[in-house]
């Protein structure tokens, strides 16, 4: 089974060549690897371009990119990778004995960081997902194409795109929750606090869960009233998983 990996991207310059030197073996081996850039203004698409078999340009939000990728992508399969995010080297044959038995899954995660916590948050994380069925974009979700297209794709909303898939993608079967771990950069918790984080994301996925419109939770983010100054919503909804997802628990339409 041929995997197209989709990296959506906005200003990731400064880390791309690193995560996409890891995907080369793929490649080799008839992969493909495609990057989706949501209008960077830094060199992520020059950098990026040499070591990808296409950088695809698209509207700006991570849920619209990751559709367009997916449109553009080849593979009977896909896999959906943030830029900071390495795949164990035994990545591509787990997917394939994944998808014989399921049709989608997700890794365990590890968060790369000098704080404790963050051994912590990531182990919930992973017993949260592996509880409720439910996974989250750190977790490198992938999935056949035909179910991805039988639930309609990532639905574009500015926030909690992940969790709204699996939700549909619930409704076909139980994920894949494989063991292998991927790795994701904790740099940004530790700059903006993993306490400060965890709380926050706690109390938008609260807010959603009650029905709170993602639009308006993009907002309430934005406005600095709920988050620290310059952080990226999109990168860190995975740690909503250690509270709020209880199996059985719907947002209200």
């Amino acid at each position: 089974m041929r995997l197209s990996i989709l990296i959506p991207t906005l200003n990731e310059a400064e880390g791309i060549q690193g995560t996409l030197a890891t995907l080369q073996g793929a490649r080799r081996l008839g992969h493909e690897v495609l990057v989706v850039d949501g209008g960077s203004t830094d060199e992520t698409v020059a950098r990026a371009t040499p070591l990808a078999d296409g950088v695809i340009r698209a509207t700006r939000g991570r849920a619209a990119q990751m559709n367009a990728g997916a449109r553009a992508a080849r593979g009977a399969a896909l896999l959906f990778l943030h830029a900071d995010t390495r795949l164990p080297a035994t990545a591509v044959m787990a997917i394939q004995a994944a998808l014989a038995r399921a049709a989608w899954g997700r890794f365990d995660v590890s968060i790369d960081g000098e704080s404790p916590l963050l051994r912590v948050v990531a182990a919930m994380m992973n017993w949260r997902s592996r509880r409720t069925g439910i996974a989250t974009g750190d977790q490198a979700l992938f999935v056949t194409r035909a179910a991805f297209e039988r639930v309609g794709g990532y639905p574009e909303i500015p926030l909690m795109e992940d969790i709204e898939l699996s939700k549909a993608l619930k409704r076909i079967g139980r994920p894949a929750c494989l063991r292998e771990q991927v790795v994701t950069s904790g740099r940004r918790w530790e700059t903006h606090g993993v306490w400060r984080t965890i709380l926050l994301m706690w109390s938008l996925r609260l807010a959603h869960w009650r029905g709170v419109p993602a639009s308006e939770l993009a907002r309430r983010y934005a406005s600095g009233k709920h988050t620290a100054r310059g952080r990226d919503p999109t990168t860190e909804q995975a740690v909503i998983m250690t509270a709020w997802n209880q199996p059985g628990r719907n947002r209200k339409r």
